[in-house]
């Protein structure tokens, strides 16, 4: 019984958990959740754009400008370097503030800013186009399963007016969130010149050292040493050996004894 009592308590919290969860995930914002579905971030075109910042807490604030009268369109940063822009980076983020959509949109208290992460937003854009007017886009941090992020399109200068908090595709992080590198358009890097010749002149070989003997062997063993022939000494005449007997031009037969007519 006990045991019993101990299982439906634990399924109790576990059910009052996930109501608290799907309240403030989806009850409250369904609440306060305007009848606008999938409406434009913007009401402008790409090409009306003239110039834009972004400001993020990570690096310097980049600022950017359209060439006057070139097309298609040329990007120039400005700041923090003056260089040419890199045309998908660029292209990317104009695209996405021209056509991007909201998927829905809150209205929602000044007070609950932070819990959208828009009192410190992770990036800002500033838009200018060519009617002067100015846009701002905000971006706060993503929604409880990551497939949106909360933003501000143009956020009232009213600091006690409601906010219409925006769900936007999860890339628009991407568009602005990238290493400065990244921004600037990459520039061919220089081929090296090959290195003059130094070989002499003529029909020298420069392969060939002028140090290495051409009439060794380059297998050989280095341990050995080619042999040198010595210059032919004067003919000097041999003693005879003293154990060789000397040739006599006598008869090797031995001396014949006397005769005894003689005696």
């Amino acid at each position: 019984m006990k045991f019993q009592r101990t299982s439906l308590i634990l399924i109790f919290l576990a059910l009052a958990f996930g109501g608290v969860v799907y309240y403030y995930e989806f009850g409250q914002p369904q609440r306060e959740e305007a009848t606008l579905d999938s409406t434009p971030i913007f009401n402008f075109a790409e090409a009306d754009i003239t110039s834009f910042t972004v400001k993020t807490s990570d690096q310097p604030t980049l600022t950017f400008e359209r060439q006057v009268g070139v097309t298609p369109a040329v990007w120039q940063m400005r700041t923090p370097e003056t260089t040419q822009a890199d045309d998908g980076a660029v292209a990317f983020l104009l695209n996405l503030l021209a056509t991007g959509r909201s998927d829905r949109i809150l209205s929602v208290a000044p007070n609950r800013k932070a819990e959208f992460g828009l009192d410190q937003p992770s990036a800002t854009v500033e838009i200018k186009l060519a009617n002067q007017e100015t846009h701002q886009f905000v971006l706060g941090k993503p929604n409880f399963n990551r497939s949106f992020l909360y933003a501000l399109a143009d956020p009232p200068v009213n600091t006690n007016q409601d906010l219409a908090v925006l769900l936007v595709p999860i890339d628009a992080q991407n568009a602005v969130d990238r290493p400065l590198a990244e921004w600037k358009k990459e520039k061919p890097k220089p081929t090296p010149n090959a290195s003059p010749s130094l070989a002499p002149s003529g029909n020298v070989n420069p392969n060939v050292n002028p140090n290495v003997n051409p009439n060794v062997n380059p297998n050989a063993n280095p341990s050995v040493r080619p042999s040198v022939s010595a210059p032919p000494s004067p003919s000097v005449s041999a003693s005879p050996s003293p154990s060789a007997a000397p040739q006599s031009s006598a008869s090797p037969a031995a001396s014949t004894p006397s005769s005894p007519r003689s005696q």
